[in-house]
């Protein structure tokens, strides 16, 4: 189970940091990401991490803006969003795959996503 938290209203230009929080003994097995959903728009992913966090993939939108990390011993993954801009605004979502980080499987489970709202 994975337990999104972290969302928020923020100014254009601010910062917040999103959690996820999973529970079970096995965090370490799994490729982390994190994804979003805008209003009328798909969902894409945003930031995916390996499971010993010496890969990291980001979307072209958020290169140099956002970093996803995690810490295994507390089995959550982090996404730190700096220089927010209103495009942000979206539902984000937490998600684990045991498949590895360069696999092009599905990932397996996910949160049930946290509101970002980024004011102009």
């Amino acid at each position: 189970q994975l337990q999104a938290s972290g969302g928020g209203l923020v100014q254009a230009g601010g910062s917040l940091r999103l959690s996820c929080a999973a529970s079970g003994r096995t965090f370490s097995t799994y490729t982390m990401g994190w994804f979003r959903q805008a209003p009328g728009k798909e969902r894409d992913i945003v930031a995916a991490i390996s499971r010993g966090a010496s890969m990291t993939y980001y979307a072209e939108s958020v290169k140099g803006r956002f970093t996803i990390s995690r810490d295994n011993a507390k089995s959550t993954v982090y996404l730190q969003m700096n220089s927010l801009k209103p495009e942000d605004t979206a539902i984000y979502y937490c998600a684990a795959k045991s498949a590895g980080f360069t696999s092009t499987a599905q990932y397996d489970y996910w949160g049930q996503g946290t509101l970002v709202t980024v004011s102009s």
